[in-house]
């Protein structure tokens, strides 16, 4: 088969390799549709520990396609099944996986980050991941494309649950790529009365005002175009998308009293030592979190989202590879040319 391999930084090669074989418990995904994540530019850009050229990995984590083969005692799927892959999932339990948060245990695996990925004609589902329920079946009219969006649509989730959007709340979100975009889309959903979206990308910006009209725009730093819009109040949400260091202090400015911020893009190694003013927290009396990865009820509940088209996701597609050029797919997401790029097989 044909994949994409990480050897180590800006080192990618596509090879033909064997196809994966399965043991008991285990299944094989024939990949329909396998999409970009910021964390694949990372690994490409900066190397990962899981990768490295005596022992390759094959990256990609946002996936969907069909059950192409099932391990003896596997009843929970069955071959020719569509379906789509939570890639996060624990090789044991512990009590962060009895509180149905194991993608938060230290000791957590991940498909595309630890055990080979979805930038492959197939994927091994490890046994653990199967007997888990990471392996969920899609409906016939959604998309190889849109369900493989499941999984940053989790991960979104995830931080909606923490920032408690409700209706009328004034939302701004920093970053307005793709994740940010998914912020937007279920900020509208919660009730929103203002999703304003801030960039410096005036391409991205107005890509968001073709998804929604009513998408409010701000190129540049936000502060005196939200002020206008708030009245002086402040945005009762504020969500970071972008991996910058500087908008995680300029947040807590711009908030309003009783605000929740949420710092959603990680930051690049390094730089994640960040100025916070604790005054502004605590006078203004804000609610200040971190969200990362996503639990399978979040991943069942973004894919209930989309099965049941509250929320349409094909719109943030804009570009779609094959396999060999997965390093073009991956550097036009690092530009921010377009929004979601995806790697596409036959099936």
């Amino acid at each position: 088969m044909q994949a994409a391999l990480l050897y180590d930084k800006n080192d990618i090669r596509i090879a033909e390799v064997p196809t994966p074989g399965i043991g008991d418990g285990e299944v094989l995904l024939r990949t329909g549709s396998a999409s970009v994540c910021g964390t694949d530019i990372r690994m490409l850009k900066s190397g990962h520990a899981f990768a490295t050229p005596e022992k390759p990995l094959i990256i990609g984590h946002e996936m969907a396609g069909v059950i192409a083969a099932v391990g003896a005692g596997v009843t929970s799927c069955h071959v020719g099944q569509r379906v789509c892959v939570a890639p996060n999932y624990n090789p044991t339990s512990s009590k962060l996986v009895v509180a149905g948060e194991g993608h938060l245990d230290p000791g957590y695996r991940a498909l595309g980050i630890h055990e080979h990925g979805a930038f492959a004609e197939f994927v091994r589902i490890p046994r653990e991941a199967v007997m888990q329920g990471n392996v969920f079946p899609i409906a016939d009219h959604v998309s190889f494309a849109v369900a493989a969006l499941a999984e940053p649509l989790a991960c979104v989730y995830n931080a909606y649950e923490k920032a408690r959007t409700g209706p009328g709340d004034v939302v701004l979100i920093i970053g307005t790529g793709p994740i940010g975009l998914i912020h937007a889309k279920i900020s509208r959903m919660a009730g929103a009365g203002k999703v304003i979206l801030n960039d410096v990308n005036a391409e991205r910006l107005a890509l968001a005002r073709t998804l929604d009209p009513g998408y409010l725009t701000i190129a540049g730093d936000p502060g005196a175009e939200l002020h206008r819009l708030t009245g002086g109040a402040g945005a009762d949400v504020v969500i970071t998308a972008c991996p910058v260091a500087a908008m995680q202090t300029r947040a807590l400015e711009l908030a309003a009293v009783n605000g929740r911020v949420v710092f959603f893009g990680g930051l690049p190694k390094g730089k994640s030592l960040v100025p916070l003013d604790t005054n502004i927290i605590h006078y203004k009396q804000l609610t200040v979190t971190g969200t990362t990865r996503q639990s399978l009820r979040h991943f069942q509940k973004a894919l209930d989202l989309v099965t049941d088209r509250v929320l349409r996701l094909d719109d943030l597609i804009t570009s779609t590879h094959p396999v060999r050029d997965t390093v073009k797919a991956i550097d036009a997401a690092a530009q921010a040319s377009g929004l979601k790029a995806r790697i596409a097989f036959d099936l």
